[in-house]
């Protein structure tokens, strides 16, 4: 089991879970929760890159955060950074809309599920709370091989 790292990541450093080219592309980075929490969560710096043509935040951005924010409660739950599951449902409600300079963070947590399939929730907000999209997603634990 990798150590979990508590706290937002140093510039320029990703958790274990952020180590993929989406992350580096987009520009997300995870946190774990602090001992005893609950969930972890991804932030972005919202960037004229991450905008629609409306000048808001890409739906495919907020399906993106969601989705990793629900991973990284996954993995924060079962304790282990390493794990191995995937999305198998994902489902988005768009509430409000973020432009460029705003620090945007998905929050996730486990909300059930048994050996195989595990049932999440994630909220997305702005830098001040106000909630922007909710998600709720089902994922897959992988057998390791």
């Amino acid at each position: 089991m990798a150590d979990p790292q508590i706290g937002p990541p140093a510039e320029g450093q990703f958790l274990p879970v952020d180590a993929s080219g989406a992350s580096e592309l987009v520009g997300y980075r995870s946190v774990v929760a602090a001992p005893g929490g609950e969930g972890g969560s991804c932030s972005l710096e919202v960037g004229p890159q991450h905008l629609n043509r409306l000048g808001v935040l890409h739906g495919g951005f907020v399906s993106m955060l969601l989705d990793n924010g629900c991973g990284v409660a996954l993995r924060e739950a079962t304790g282990d950074m390493d794990v191995s599951a995937v999305t198998v449902t994902l489902s988005v409600n768009f509430i409000a809309g973020a432009t460029a300079g705003q620090r945007v963070s998905a929050t996730g947590r486990v909300t059930g599920g048994g050996r195989s399939l595990k049932f999440l929730e994630a909220e997305l907000r702005d830098e001040t709370g106000r909630l922007l999209a909710t998600g709720s997603a089902i994922f897959r634990m992988m057998r390791r091989r």
